[in-house]
C-alpha cells in the first residue's frame, strides 16, 4: 500500500530533514538520482541533447547540478533560466562550468523541438497552480513537439494537493523524491505526470506519523490478494456469501443482469435476484445459477437502473430493515437522505450523483474530490465509494481516504458501475468491511481491464476470474 501524503506533511519532513543534514546533501542525492533516471531514458550520451528549463527553487538546482553531470559525460545541454537572475547559484555556474550552453527563452523555445529531453525544473510542490509567461509557453511547446519531458518533483503548474490539471507541463516522467504526491495518484493531474519514479533520499519520514493520517492509502495488487475471502474445504454457499440484488428495471432491465454478473464472477455463493420478475427472468437467462425466490442474503445490492420508481424511498428503508450491509447505487442514492445508514453501508455515486447528494457543482466534486468524498461519509455516516477515472472511499470519522489501483480508460462505459455494485455486493456478502470491499471491488475491476483488450462490462466480469488466478497463486 503506497502512502501519499499532503504537502503540509511533506514540508514538515523536507525541514526536519534539512536541519540534520549537512548544506546541499539532500540536492546531491535528488540530483545524482535525477542524473541516473535522465541517462536512463536517454540511452545514451554521445550525441544527444538536453534543455534544461530551470526555475528559482530548489528543483532548479537540482535539475542544473544533474544537467552538469550528463554534460561532464558528453551530453550536450542547454540551460535556460525561467525567472531571469533567479535561480540556484551554485548549480548554474556548476553546470555552466560543465559545458551547458545558457538560453534565452526565444532560443529555449526553438530548441525544444531539437532537444532528445526537456528537464522540468520549473516550480516545485509550493508553486501555485497553473503557469503563465514564458514557462506556459514553453510547455505548450514540449507537448505541441511530442518532446519528452522529465519533470522534478512534481509537474510545473499542478498543484501538488489537488486533483485538477492545470496550465502544465505534460510529463513522460516525474523523478519525485521521498513519497508520491497526491497530484501524482489523483486523475486527472496523475496523467500529466506520466511515469512516476519515488527515490528515496532518506527524508525523516518519521516527521510525517508525528502529523497524524496519510491523506491517501493508494491499493496496490498485493492488498487485493491479501484482502480477497478465498473458500477453503469447509465453505459452503453461505459462509461465502449470498447476495440479495434489487436493480434493474423495465427501462433499464441490463442493469440487473450487470450486477449479477459482478457479484457471481467475483465468487459470491449465491445471487438472489430479487427485484421485478422481468428482470428477474433476464438475469436467470444469463446465469442460470441465480435464485428468484426469496431467503437468506448477507448482503444488498439496490439502486441499479431503478430509474424513477416511485416506491424507491420505502424499498430502501425496507432492505435497511435487514441487520446486514447495503450497497446504495445509482436510482437509490436520492432517497437516502429520508433513511438512517451505518458505516457499513456502501454508497457508489459518480462525481455527478455526489454532487447532487451534497448540493455542490460536479466541478467542484472533480477538482476536490478527497474533501467532497469525506464530507458526503461524515454527512450520511455511510462509507462512500466515489467512482471514476480515480476511484475513492471514505469511512466516516477517518481523515486517511483510500484509493483503488488505477485502471485504464476502457472501463469508462454504461454498466461498468452496476458490475462494480455486483463484485462490491459479494465482497460485502463475504464478510469484507464496507471501505475493504470497496477498494478490493474498484481494484479487481481495474486489473482486469488493464490486462485485456476493451470488452463489455458483463465480459470483463467473466475474466475476474482469471486476474483472481494471477493475484492469488496457490490459493
Amino acid at each position: 500500500m503506497q502512502l501519499v501524503h499532503n504537502v503540509a506533511s511533506i514540508r514538515a519532513a523536507e525541514e526536519e530533514a534539512f536541519a540534520r543534514t549537512a548544506e546541499g546533501e539532500l540536492m546531491e542525492r535528488a540530483s545524482d538520482a535525477l542524473a541516473t533516471s535522465l541517462l536512463r531514458d536517454l540511452g545514451h550520451t554521445d550525441g544527444t541533447c538536453l534543455l534544461v528549463l530551470a526555475g528559482p527553487g530548489d528543483n532548479g538546482g537540482d535539475a542544473l547540478w544533474a544537467a552538469a553531470r550528463l554534460a561532464g559525460r558528453g551530453v550536450r545541454v542547454w540551460a535556460h533560466q525561467v525567472v531571469e537572475g533567479s535561480v540556484h547559484q551554485a548549480a548554474w555556474q556548476a553546470c555552466i562550468g560543465a559545458g551547458a550552453v545558457p538560453v534565452d527563452l526565444e532560443a529555449a523555445l526553438q530548441l525544444v523541438e531539437r532537444a532528445d529531453r526537456v528537464v522540468d525544473g520549473v516550480y516545485g510542490i509550493g508553486g501555485r497552480p497553473g503557469l503563465s509567461g514564458g514557462a506556459a509557453a514553453l510547455a505548450e511547446a514540449c507537448e505541441r513537439t511530442g518532446t519528452p519531458v522529465t519533470s522534478v518533483d512534481i509537474p510545473s503548474g499542478l498543484a501538488a494537493d489537488e486533483a485538477g490539471d492545470h496550465t502544465s507541463f505534460r510529463a513522460e516522467r516525474t523523478v519525485t523524491f521521498g513519497c508520491a504526491k497526491p497530484c501524482q495518484v489523483m486523475q486527472p493531474a496523475a496523467d500529466r505526470c506520466g511515469q512516476v519514479d519515488v527515490v528515496d533520499i532518506d527524508l525523516h519520514w518519521g516527521a510525517l506519523a508525528e502529523l497524524g493520517e496519510p491523506l491517501i492509502r493508494r491499493w496496490e495488487a498485493a492488498d487485493v490478494a491479501a484482502h480477497w475471502p478465498v473458500p477453503t474445504v469447509r465453505s459452503d454457499k453461505y459462509s461465502r456469501g449470498v447476495v440479495g440484488i434489487d436493480a434493474g428495471s423495465a427501462t433499464y432491465p441490463g442493469a440487473g443482469v450487470l450486477v449479477a454478473h459482478g457479484a457471481a464472477y467475483a465468487g459470491c455463493g449465491m445471487v438472489r435476484s430479487l427485484g421485478s420478475p422481468e428482470v428477474a427472468r433476464a438475469v436467470v437467462q444469463a446465469i442460470p445459477s441465480v435464485v428468484t425466490a426469496p431467503g437468506r442474503v448477507q448482503a444488498w445490492v439496490v439502486g441499479s437502473g431503478w430509474g424513477d420508481r416511485r416506491d424507491g424511498a420505502a424499498r430502501l428503508a425496507e432492505v435497511l430493515e435487514d441487520d446486514v450491509p447495503v450497497l446504495v447505487d445509482a436510482d437509490a442514492l436520492r432517497h437516502v437522505d429520508g433513511v438512517t445508514l451505518r458505516p457499513d453501508c456502501l454508497l457508489t455515486p459518480h462525481a455527478g450523483e455526489l454532487a447532487g447528494m451534497l448540493g455542490v457543482q460536479r466541478s467542484e466534486v472533480e477538482a476536490h474530490p478527497i474533501e467532497h468524498v469525506r464530507m458526503a461519509a461524515d454527512r450520511t455516516q455511510a462509507t462512500v465509494l466515489l467512482k471514476g477515472a480515480t476511484q475513492y472511499v471514505a469511512t466516516p470519522g477517518q481523515w486517511s481516504v483510500d484509493v483503488a489501483v488505477p485502471g485504464p480508460g476502457w472501463t469508462a462505459q454504461a454498466g461498468s458501475g452496476d458490475t462494480l455494485a455486483g463484485v462490491c455486493g459479494a465482497l460485502l456478502a463475504g464478510g469484507l468491511p464496507a471501505a475493504e470491499a470497496a477498494m478490493a471491488a474498484a481494484s479487481l475491476q481495474a486489473l482486469t481491464a488493464a490486462a485485456e483488450p476493451p470488452l463489455p462490462p458483463h465480459a470483463l466480469a467473466m475474466r475476474f476470474g482469471d486476474t483472481l488466478r494471477r493475484l492469488l497463486p496457490g490459493r
